[in-house]
């Protein structure tokens, strides 16, 4: 059933796209974007990704599942697509040696807070069209707590947004996914916040 919804999702975007319009999908599990990924690919050919997440997303496969939250970056990648990960700090042996071999832009979190780093420039031959897949557990869990896997050492706010916005620049971005949010009843600053990152997301889309 899950490979039914990956189809029935890419056929949503992939005309969305083919409209000439930018699909901005919100989910639960990050397992959706490959369906969301893949849509826009089938109709503009392919697209680098723009990856921020606290996890690596790796994974052959997860508790038995290949279309996993914790697989979705690996299926990506075995598609031929280059992509840019941005403040990781959970990740599996596995993982690591898989996206060493899929030759995947890492600026994993340690490196990014410990250097206040706030924008990066990726390499000329990085596709021109660019793909953001924004998992919320990238940010610090202080910032937005409420997602399934919150991961202490996390971006901020204005940090996370610089880097996806320098990531970018030149460039013309053709999706968006926003994932991983899980609310917390009574406690709307999460809800809050997931919204204004997709709207920012949406502004850079406007703008670079």
């Amino acid at each position: 059933w899950i490979a039914c919804v990956m189809a029935s999702w890419r056929g949503v975007t992939g005309a969305i796209a083919t409209r000439g319009h930018i699909p901005v999908t919100l989910g639960g599990g990050h397992s959706i974007s490959f369906g969301a990924v893949m849509g826009v690919v089938d109709t503009l050919g392919p697209v680098g990704l723009i990856h921020v997440d606290a996890h690596a997303d790796f994974r052959d496969a997860y508790q038995g599942h290949k279309h996993s939250h914790a697989s979705v970056m690996h299926m990506l990648a075995g598609e031929g697509l280059p992509m840019v990960s941005l403040g990781v700090r959970a990740l599996s042996r596995e993982e690591d040696t898989a996206r060493k071999a899929h030759g995947v832009i890492n600026y994993d979190a340690r490196q990014l807070i410990r250097d206040a780093t706030r924008a990066i420039v990726l390499p000329d031959d990085f596709p021109q069209n660019v793909y953001i897949s924004f998992d919320l557990d990238g940010l610090d869990p202080s910032v937005l707590p409420a997602t399934g896997t919150p991961v202490p050492g996390g971006l901020g706010f204005y940090q996370a947004l610089d880097l996806v916005e320098s990531a970018a620049q030149g460039r013309r971005v053709v999706g968006i996914d926003v994932v991983e949010l899980a609310p917390i009843s009574g406690q709307p600053v999460s809800d809050f916040t997931a919204a204004l990152i997709t709207y920012h997301l949406m502004r850079i889309a406007q703008s670079v």
